[in-house]
C-alpha cells in the first residue's frame, strides 16, 4: 500500500511569519486536492534565517503556526510536517513538528547539530532528543538540514526499525550536489526511504538550491524538484523496506562492539 507524499518546495519571505503562513496554507490545500496524505514543508518555513529577530517572530508550540497546522490537518485529513522557530522560556530552537489528521502533534524534534556557517550557534539552543515518530503504524524519523552530514545520528534513528527519513532544509545552492549525494547515501546505507524538502529563493546572505527529493532504499530517485517553486509528488510504499533489509541484512550484520 502506497502513501502519497507532497513536498512543498517554496520560497520563504525573510522574517514574515504571517505572509509565509498565507502562502503555505494555499500550497497545502493545493497538495491535498491531489490526494496527498503527507505534506512536507521546508526548514524554518515561517521565518527563514532571520535569527536575530527570533525574540519577535519565534513562537511557542501553542502559537498561531501550530493552530493553523492543526486546523489544516483536521480539515484536510492529512499529516503536515516542517520546521519552525520555537521559543520556550526565553530560549530558541529550530524545531521539526508534525501533526496527524486528528490534529495531534506527532513530533517536536529540536535540531541537534547547529550550523555555524549560518550562525545558528549564536542564537539557538541545540536539541538532545531523537526525531522518531509514527505515520500510522509505520515508524519513521524527522531531522533537519545539517543533521544529514552526521551518518551516526541518522543510523541512531534507524535502529528501531524506522522505514523512512523525513528531512527539512534550507540548503544553499552552491552545495546542492552535497545535498543530493548525502541523501542518496543515507537512503542506501540505512535501507530506508528518504523524503527531503529544501526551500528555493534567496535571503540577504544565501541562495537556496531546491532539489527536494524522494529516494528509495536502493538509492533510486523517485521524484525530484528543480531550482524553482513547485510541489513535488511521490508515491512511497514503506512496506518495501522489510524485503530489502532481508535481502541484504546490514542491520543484522552490524558489529557495534567495534564501533566505539
Amino acid at each position: 500500500m502506497t502513501t502519497k507524499i507532497a513536498i512543498i518546495q517554496m520560497d520563504i519571505v525573510f522574517g514574515s511569519p504571517e505572509e509565509n503562513r498565507k502562502v503555505a496554507q494555499e500550497k497545502i490545500k493545493e497538495a491535498a486536492t491531489q490526494g496527498s496524505e503527507v505534506i512536507l514543508l521546508p526548514e524554518l518555513w515561517t521565518t527563514g534565517y532571520d535569527l536575530s529577530r527570533f525574540e519577535e517572530i519565534a513562537e511557542t508550540l501553542e502559537g498561531p503556526t501550530h493552530q493553523l497546522l492543526i486546523s489544516l490537518a483536521k480539515e484536510l485529513k492529512v499529516i503536515i510536517a516542517g520546521s519552525i522557530a520555537e521559543e520556550e522560556n526565553g530560549k530558541f530552537y529550530n524545531t521539526f513538528v508534525a501533526y496527524n489528521a486528528e490534529g495531534d502533534r506527532l513530533l517536536n524534534y529540536r535540531k541537534a547539530h547547529l550550523f555555524r556557517l549560518m550562525n545558528e550557534e549564536k542564537y539557538l539552543e541545540s536539541g538532545n532528543q531523537k526525531g522518531n515518530f509514527n505515520l500510522g503504524d509505520v515508524p519513521v524519523a524527522g531531522v533537519i538540514c545539517y543533521d544529514i552530514r552526521f551518518p551516526e545520528w541518522m543510523r541512531t534513528h534507524m535502529l528501531d526499525g524506522s522505514r523512512g527519513l523525513f528531512v527539512v532544509a534550507e540548503w544553499p545552492k552552491p552545495r546542492v550536489e552535497h545535498w543530493r549525494n548525502l541523501l542518496i547515501s543515507r537512503a542506501i546505507e540505512n535501507q530506508c526511504f528518504v523524503i527531503a524538502c529544501n526551500r528555493v529563493g534567496a535571503d540577504q546572505n544565501n541562495e537556496f538550491g531546491g532539489h527536494s527529493i524522494v529516494v528509495d532504499p536502493w538509492g533510486s530517485v523517485l521524484a525530484e524538484g528543480g531550482f524553482d517553486e513547485e510541489i513535488v509528488y511521490a508515491d512511497v510504499d514503506f512496506s518495501a523496506v522489510e524485503a530489502i533489509r532481508e535481502q541484504i541484512p546490514i542491520f543484522q550484520d552490524r558489529r557495534p562492539d567495534l564501533y566505539e
